[in-house]
């Protein structure tokens, strides 16, 4: 498990600017291999499975809980057997520390 599940999410400064392409890869690296780097590296998302809706709303209300936490909220969508979660940092436009801080957190409820 890496340090970033230590980490807690930070407001970005006015003048950040999303990460690139080569600091993405080294945070994918870091947290579970699930996630996938979408919309031209904007935002990356996992999709995770459930044997049944219980277990899925469970897991939906544990990412809500860590969101609420870190103030850093993902797009979840969720059915009876599974959940996407999606993280980008809309004030920047892009990807940020916090996306994988909480994309972390999220891995550890699966661990």
């Amino acid at each position: 498990m890496s340090d970033l599940i230590t980490r807690e999410c930070k407001p970005c400064a006015k003048d950040a600017s999303p990460m690139g392409a080569e600091q993405v890869k080294q945070y994918l690296a870091i947290i579970d291999a699930g996630w996938k780097v979408e919309n031209e590296g904007k935002q990356i998302s996992r999709t995770f499975k459930f044997d049944n809706y219980y277990q899925t709303s469970a897991f939906v209300n544990a990412v809500v809980w860590i969101a609420h936490g870190e103030d850093h909220h993902p797009d979840i969508t969720f059915g009876y057997n599974k959940a996407t979660v999606v993280y980008s940092t809309h004030a920047i436009g892009g990807l940020s520390e916090n996306d994988f801080i909480s994309a972390a957190k999220v891995d550890a409820l699966t661990q």
